[in-house]
């Protein structure tokens, strides 16, 4: 019988994401934004063929994989944001540590680069599926606010190394979500 060693996984992960930030980064999101989309799909059409082609599955990689180096640059950026915020004042020093530090960061990150980000998604993806300008941004936009600022508040209540890995996983729940709520084909 196979038995999987779970010893020296979380160090080597660890160690992974600590020294290639960006290239894991785009791993995880490439690998499990991809899977999110995949399964949304099937979960709405009951269908396996979610990409048309090779080249689709590819290229929905690839927006995944850029995706996750924007968003590790900007988990960075709104980090040393909200430390700037707090160390001229300009937040109250409650949201100085703990649970509401990361609901700070996690607030700041999704109403002032969450839109960005999304808007880049959706353009990226609608060229990939042959659609106009921004189509769908709305309801993207609208689940900063009821998933992404309460599932980024668990994730910055983590340590850094996982942060990113856990922003990728919560792409993919987010995908079954909203497969879950579309209404079927």
């Amino acid at each position: 019988m196979l038995k999987f060693k779970f010893e020296g996984v979380i160090e080597n992960y660890i160690q992974l994401v600590t020294q290639y930030p960006l290239a894991s980064a785009a791993i995880q999101f490439g690998i499990l934004g991809t899977i999110g989309e995949f399964i949304s799909y099937y979960i709405r059409t009951k269908k396996f063929s979610g990409f048309a082609d090779t080249v689709h599955l590819i290229l929905k990689i690839i927006g995944w994989a850029l995706l996750g180096i924007i968003i590790k640059y900007g988990f960075t950026g709104m980090k040393g944001f909200v430390s700037e915020l707090l160390s001229h004042n300009l937040l109250p020093a409650f949201f100085g540590s703990g649970v509401l530090l990361a609901f700070a960061t996690s607030f700041f990150t999704n109403i002032l680069f969450g839109p960005q980000m999304m808007a880049f998604h959706r353009f990226y993806d609608n060229i990939i599926e042959r659609k106009k300008g921004f189509q769908g941004i709305q309801k993207a936009w609208f689940t900063l606010i009821w998933f992404w600022i309460p599932a980024h508040t668990v994730t910055f209540s983590l340590p850094k190394e996982y942060q990113i890995g856990l922003a990728a996983l919560w792409s993919l729940v987010l995908g079954i979500i909203l497969g879950l709520a579309h209404p079927k084909k």
